[in-house]
This record gives structure tokens, C-alpha cells and sequence, in this order.
């Protein structure tokens, strides 16, 4: 039986380009499933199941590369090329027209790729044209288990193939734990040169309720410099006992992040069975898990005492039942395709194409989907404004990237 993967890789590369509309749904919302946790309410309007947009785009889509390893990142270079992550523990650069890939690249340090693990995101430093560095999160093994770690390396090209010379390890998620699930990762620079690394809680019962301890790495954003050392007003670093790299607690999976138009950290973390949610995490908040959460247990229970309010932690901004298990984001600020300017663009593991949320200030006002029948693992914006998402196979298998340009 061939994967969803193949078909859509060999569809698209038969007919070149295909013009495809966005779906259309019979209902008014994007989502017209079945909710999880049906009983719970959401505590403002468009907090979930925001109305479908006025204009959706014709969008044309053409797959520029195939047969990858099975990718977790990418990242444009200056010069339009893409520099790729593969969960294994490779790096690769793709050329821009998808036609050639690179050997591995050298350097890479071992990773733990069993699970959830890997090598997971990457990002080129602010000032990459010069310096030629670059940031990249993976699942470091331990001698006493394993966690995320943050490391950096100067990415050098030769004469057929590339290298990173100096890779440094400037960042561990501690405590290690020999776990499987939940690493996150994404890696944003912030305008002023801040790197914000985003981690997961490790899943299991007996570990996530980390995320609400300040002394311990789990479910939490970390700001840090490119040195790995925590920022001069981050919010605890006066608390005793707590970890000076934290921004923002109360998180349980975070595998999308991106800026907005002005400037500021947005996410989307996987939540429990119908619950994934976008927050805009600021300094010193709590975003309440596993204490407080939209969702149920993946095995019908309630989490914890099932609420999905409490004094002291932060609402999400808007929350997913069922989920769309996001994986990847960017904001979308070009003309090329104007229906989406001004949105954040999600990948959708589960819900296999891309989420389009239209915001109103700091709350959204609509929802729309692409389908693109395979899960996404990364979506990014390309200088021209073509938007580009990374294809992935559940368990392991091939991956994708296709181009995604405006139907005219």
C-alpha cells in the first residue's frame, strides 16, 4: 500500500503545478469534527472554532524535492538554498530548485532518535552572512537518560559537500530523563538577538508536573544568549532555586513557534486529546499544564481535576478539539498570496495541511485549512513570499518539501 506521502509527492510531480482551493467545508468552521471534551466551554468568543475566513486563496502547490530522509526542519540560506534537519541525526542542504542533496553534512553530534527524538529544529544566527553560524536543538543522550540540548556550530561549505566546525553544546534541558516523548523543539531569534528555545515536559505522569517547578527544564520557554547564558531581565532570575533561562511555565509540547509583525513570540503546543493550543507567552507566566488545560487524557479520563481555569495561569489565546497536533509555524507578512497576510501558518500533523489563523489584535477572528493529505512537520516563508511546508511519514519513511505559491 503506498503512503499518503507518495501520493501526493508523484500526483504533483505528474501534473507539475495544480491549482487546488483551499478546502471548503459545509459548516461556517474550519473544524467540523466531533470535540473531545465536549462539556467544556470556551471562555471567550473565537477562543475555539473560529468562523471561516471571507476570502480563502487559490493556491498552486509543486513538490521541488522528494525522497528525503525523514526531515524534522528546515531553514532558508542567503543564497536560497535549504539547510534541512533529518530526525536521525543528519543535516543536509537542499538546492533551490529541490533537484540536488546534499551528502550529510559533517560534525553533527550524536543524537537520541528513538521516540520523539532526534534532530530537531534549526535556525541560522542573526547575523549568519558574517559570522556563518547556526543554532540547531536535538535529543542529547546521557549517561543518565537523555534531554534537549541547544548547540551551536559554524556551518562552512567546500568543494562538494558542507561541514560545522566548532559545535558547541551551549544549552541542556535538566534534568536528563530516560524518556522517549515530548523534547519539543523550536528555536526563535527574537529582534534583539534573543534565542527563545521551546522544550517538552517528557509526557509520563511521574515528570510533567515539572512544567509548574521553576527548578526544573521541563514544559517550559527558555531565553537565552548565544553564549547559552540566561538574559539580564528574565523573569526568575531573583527567584531562589529557579532556573534563570526561563521565560514562560505551564507548557506541555512546544513544536511551533514563530515572531510576529511585531516582533513578539508566538506558540502552539500539543496538548492532551483536544487540546492543542496558540499562546503568546510573556515573561514570568504560567500557561497552567497539567494543572489547568483544555482536553482530555488520551484515555477518556480528565487531566487532573479537569478544569480549564484557575487564578494564576494565562488563558490560551485559542485551543484545537480535536486537535490539529501542530508542528511548525510562521507568520505570514507578504503580498504574494494576500488572503493569508497578516496569519500565522501551522502545520498540522493530524490534521495534515496547513492551519491559517487571522488575528484581530491578540485574539483570532478566523480559521482556515489547506489540505495537503500528508502531515507537516515545518512550514516557512521563502523572501519571495512562497510558502514552503515539510512533509513527513508517521513511524519514519520519506519526506517532502513542497512550494506553495498563489493561483493566478
Amino acid at each position: 500500500m503506498f503512503s499518503k506521502n507518495y501520493i501526493l509527492a508523484t500526483t504533483m510531480l505528474a501534473c507539475s503545478l495544480i491549482a487546488v482551493p483551499v478546502s471548503a467545508q459545509d459548516s461556517n468552521t474550519a473544524e467540523t469534527g466531533k470535540a473531545n471534551a465536549p462539556q467544556q466551554a470556551p471562555a471567550f468568543e473565537n477562543q475555539t472554532r473560529a468562523p471561516l475566513p471571507e476570502n480563502q486563496p487559490r493556491v498552486e502547490m509543486k513538490v521541488i524535492a522528494k525522497d528525503l530522509p525523514h526531515l524534522w526542519a528546515m531553514e532558508f540560506l542567503p543564497d536560497g538554498r535549504m539547510l534541512v534537519t533529518a530526525k536521525e541525526g543528519a543535516m543536509h542542504i537542499v538546492s533551490q530548485d529541490g533537484s540536488a542533496v546534499s551528502e550529510p553534512i559533517e560534525g553533527v553530534p550524536e543524537v537520541a532518535s528513538a521516540g520523539q527524538g532526534g534532530l530537531l529544529d534549526v535556525a541560522l544566527a542573526p547575523d549568519f552572512e558574517t559570522s556563518g553560524m547556526i543554532y540547531f536543538s536535538f535529543s542529547e543522550p546521557r549517561q543518565d537518560g537523555n534531554g534537549t540540548s541547544v548547540a551551536a556550530a559554524k556551518l562552512v561549505d567546500f568543494d562538494g559537500g558542507a561541514k560545522l566546525e566548532g559545535v558547541t553544546t551551549i544549552f541542556q534541558q535538566t534534568p536528563s530523563y530516560d524518556g522517549d516523548k515530548h523534547f519539543g523543539s523550536r528555536l526563535v531569534f527574537g529582534p534583539q538577538g534573543e534565542l527563545y528555545v521551546t522544550v517538552g515536559e517528557r509526557s509520563d505522569a511521574e515528570v510533567r508536573t515539572g512544567a509548574q517547578d521553576l527548578a526544573s527544564g521541563f514544559g517550559k520557554v527558555f531565553r537565552i544568549d548565544t553564549s547559552g547564558k540566561a538574559i539580564e531581565g528574565n523573569p526568575f532570575i531573583a527567584t531562589d532555586g529557579a532556573l534563570d533561562e526561563i521565560w514562560s511555565l505551564g507548557h506541555r509540547n512546544v513544536q511551533a513557534a514563530a515572531l510576529d509583525g511585531q516582533g513578539r513570540l508566538w506558540l502552539v503546543e500539543h496538548g492532551p486529546k483536544g487540546g492543542d493550543e496558540l499562546n503568546r507567552p510573556e515573561a514570568g507566566k504560567n500557561y497552567g499544564w497539567p494543572e489547568v488545560t483544555y482536553g482530555i487524557e488520551y484515555s477518556g479520563r480528565a487531566v487532573g481535576d479537569g478544569i480549564t481555569s484557575q487564578q494564576g495561569t494565562e488563558q490560551p489565546v485559542y485551543y484545537w478539539d480535536p486537535v490539529i497536533a501542530p508542528s511548525g509555524m510562521a507568520y505570514y507578512d507578504h503580498d504574494l498570496i494576500p488572503e493569508w497576510k497578516g496569519a500565522f501558518l501551522i502545520g498540522g500533523l493530524v490534521s495534515q495541511g496547513i492551519v491559517a489563523v487571522h488575528m484581530d489584535g491578540d485574539r483570532v477572528s478566523h480559521e482556515g485549512r489547506l489540505d495537503l493529505e500528508a502531515r507537516i512537520r515545518d512550514v516557512k516563508v521563502a523572501p519571495d513570499g512562497s510558502v514552503f511546508a515539510v512533509t513527513e511519514e508517521r513511524g519514519g519513511g520519506n519526506s517532502t518539501i513542497i512550494k506553495i505559491t498563489n493561483a493566478t
